[in-house]
């Protein structure tokens, strides 16, 4: 059996495959070259502790959820919601537990009860974690909309139904009344309004 460190750097290779693995809902919706695991992952993180700090929860440890939240992804890729009625998978913490079987023994608790509280959703740091899994994909569903991909409403519409705090709400509220690049001229012209053509 290979040695603890040897165990750390194999999952660290692992869960680089997130960084290759891409989003498979999107290729339905028809876009050609979706967003990686990774790519939604990083986004989800920073929603969550976002919406932690807004909802007087633990940001760093809603951070520390979401990066986990998909990582058994790199064993059971993403499987779109089409196959999953036809498709039986372990539940995710039995894949983590697999994925973490000899690393060191602090790690492992860490990556295991951060998957656990975040699938258990009775904390408040897992809900706003949750709900930044689904506000980042309200977020790419309207930038692929405005990138001109137009069968996405039902990304948009099943992320809405699935918030659940009251900060999520407001937040996707708000994207859906703001084109994706509406912030950009302000920043190119120095918070001065609309840039100059």
């Amino acid at each position: 059996m290979p040695d603890e460190l040897t165990r750390l750097t194999e999952f660290a290779y692992e869960i680089g495959l997130l960084k290759r693995y891409k989003r498979t809902g999107w290729l339905v919706a028809g876009v050609a070259a979706p967003e990686s695991i990774a790519d939604h992952s990083f986004r989800a993180a920073v929603l969550a502790g976002v919406l932690a700090a807004m909802e007087g929860a633990n940001p760093e440890r809603a951070v520390l959820l979401s990066l986990f939240h998909d990582s058994q992804e790199t064993r059971l890729t993403d499987i779109p919601y089409l196959a999953k009625r036809y498709v039986t998978r372990a539940p995710n913490e039995k894949v983590t537990a697999d994925q973490v079987q000899g690393l060191p023994g602090p790690v492992a608790d860490l990556i295991s009860g951060s998957v656990a509280e975040y699938e258990q959703k009775t904390s408040l740091e897992a809900r706003c974690a949750r709900d930044a899994d689904k506000l980042d994909c309200l977020l790419q569903a309207i930038e692929y909309r405005d990138q001109g991909h137009h069968n996405i409403q039902p990304w948009i519409d099943s992320s809405l139904a699935a918030l659940q705090t009251p900060s999520g709400k407001k937040l996707a509220d708000e994207a859906l009344g703001t084109g994706s690049l509406e912030w950009l001229p302000a920043v190119v012209n120095g918070g001065n309004g609309p840039a100059a053509d």
